[in-house]
C-alpha cells in the first residue's frame, strides 16, 4: 500500500515533508515515488532535512502548502530544556560578569596611568563590545531560539576581539608605559563573555559550518569571503592622514595606523585579529541553518564597526603636536597648524565592512527554521472479506 506522506513546502526542484518516521525530500510532484534523501523523524532530523532543503532549493522559490500547513492543535517545539536549566544560568552569569567586570576596567588607568574615560577614541569600541555581550546575556536568559541566537553574537565578539586586546597589551609592553588595571581588568571581562558565550553554544540543538551547496549558497559564501578578506587587508594600512601646515604657506601630510609599523607583539595582535575576522566570517557564511550564521557575522561585524567608529572620532580630536615630537610653544612660534583627516583606505575598509552588513541582510533572508510537518496519517487496515452469511 502506498505510504502517507505531508509535503510542507515546495520550490521550483524541489519539495520536502514527513513521511511514516522519517523527513524526506522529493523531486517537486514525486512524492508518491521513494524520497532523494531521508532523516529520522526527530527534531534533529528535521533540523538536518530542512537545512539541505534550503543549500539544494532557490530560496525564493519556496513557498508553504497551506493546504498542509500545521495544525494549531499539534504540539509546539518547545525550547531546550537546557536553556532554563543550570547550563543556560552559568553562560548568563559569565556574560554578565564578563560586562560588569569590563564595565569596571574603563575606569582605572589603562595604558598606564590613563584610562579609557579619558580616551574617547578608546573607550567607545569597547563600550560597543560590552554592549554586544550585554545584549547577548539578556538574550540568552530568554531561552529558546535567542539562547542560540545570543550566544552566536557573543562568540562573533569575542573572536574578533581578542587580537584587539592583545594588540593593546602590546603598545602598553613596547610603548614605555605599564599595563594598567585597566587592560587586566578588560581581559578578564573578556575571558568570562568567551566562556559564557562558549557554554551559550551549547544550549539545545545548534548548527555549524558545512560544505556549501546550491548556487545561492555558494555566492553568499564567496561574497562573505571576499568582504572580509578586504576588511582584513584595509585593516592594515594607515587610516589617519595629518596636514602640517606653515605660517609661510607650506604643507606637509603624514599618514599614522600603519599595524605593521608597530612592535612585534602590536603586529600580532593585529596579524591575528584579521586571521580570526577571515575565519569566523567564512564559518559564518558556511553555517546550516543559515540565520544561525548570518547571527555569527553580525557578532564578528561589530567589533568592526567599532574600530571605525573609533577612527571617526579619533579625527574629530584636535591633534596635538607633540605626536609629531614638536612641543607646542615651538609650534605656536612657528604658526604651525594641524588638520586631521581620514586616508582612503579607512573608507575602503568601510565598503568592506557595509558588504558585510549586506551579506548578513541576504542570510537573513533566507527561509528560517519552520516546524515539521504534521505527522502523516497511519494507513488503514486491510479490509477484512468475510463469507456471505457470516456473524
Amino acid at each position: 500500500m502506498q505510504e502517507q506522506v505531508i509535503i510542507s513546502h515546495r520550490g521550483a526542484s524541489y519539495e520536502i515533508g514527513r513521511g511514516n518516521g522519517f523527513y524526506g525530500i522529493w523531486w517537486s510532484g514525486t512524492s508518491h515515488l521513494r524520497p532523494i534523501e531521508w532523516w529520522p523523524e526527530t527534531e534533529a532530523g528535521w533540523q538536518a532535512a530542512w537545512s539541505r532543503f534550503t543549500d539544494v532549493e532557490t530560496r525564493r522559490t519556496i513557498t508553504k502548502l497551506s493546504q498542509h500547513a500545521v495544525s494549531p492543535t499539534e504540539p509546539r517545539a518547545e525550547a531546550p530544556p537546557a536553556a532554563r536549566g543550570r547550563r543556560a544560568f552559568v553562560a548568563w552569569a559569565l556574560l554578565a560578569g564578563g560586562v560588569a567586570v569590563g564595565i569596571a576596567g574603563i575606569f582605572p588607568g589603562y595604558f598606564g596611568k590613563t584610562s579609557l574615560t579619558g580616551q574617547a577614541f578608546e573607550l567607545v569600541p569597547h563600550l560597543i563590545y560590552l554592549a554586544a555581550w550585554a545584549v547577548s546575556a539578556v538574550m540568552i536568559m530568554r531561552g529558546g531560539a535567542a539562547a542560540r541566537t545570543g550566544a552566536l553574537i557573543a562568540a562573533g565578539t569575542s573572536v574578533v576581539t581578542f587580537g584587539l586586546f592583545l594588540a593593546d597589551v602590546g603598545t602598553a609592553v613596547t610603548g614605555g608605559t605599564a599595563v594598567g588595571a585597566g587592560i587586566i581588568l578588560s581581559l578578564l571581562g573578556w575571558a568570562a563573555c568567551t566562556a559564557g558565550a562558549l557554554t551559550g553554544l551549547r544550549l539545545g540543538p545548534g548548527g555549524s559550518p558545512t560544505r556549501p551547496r546550491g548556487t545561492e549558497t555558494v555566492l553568499t559564501l564567496a561574497l562573505a569571503a571576499a568582504a572580509s578578506l578586504g576588511a582584513a587587508i584595509a585593516f592594515a594600512p594607515s587610516w589617519d592622514r595629518f596636514t602640517l601646515q606653515t605660517a609661510a604657506g607650506t604643507s606637509q601630510t603624514i599618514t599614522a595606523g600603519n599595524a605593521f609599523a608597530n612592535p612585534g607583539l602590536v603586529i600580532a595582535g593585529d596579524l591575528l585579529t584579521m586571521a580570526a575576522l577571515v575565519v569566523v566570517i567564512i564559518a559564518a557564511g558556511a553555517w546550516r541553518p543559515v540565520r544561525q550564521g548570518a547571527f555569527l557575522l553580525v557578532g564578528a561585524v561589530i567589533p568592526l564597526a567599532a574600530q571605525a567608529i573609533s577612527a571617526i572620532v579619533q579625527i574629530g580630536t584636535p591633534a596635538s603636536p607633540l605626536q609629531f615630537g614638536i612641543p607646542p610653544a615651538q609650534a605656536a612660534r612657528a604658526g604651525l597648524t594641524i588638520s586631521s583627516g581620514l586616508t582612503a583606505t579607512f573608507w575602503i575598509y568601510c565598503a568592506f565592512v557595509v558588504a558585510l552588513m549586506l551579506t548578513s541582510a541576504l542570510m537573513f533572508a533566507a527561509p528560517g527554521p519552520t516546524p515539521p510537518p504534521p505527522r502523516a496519517p497511519a494507513a488503514p487496515p486491510a479490509a477484512t472479506i468475510q463469507p456471505m452469511g457470516s456473524s
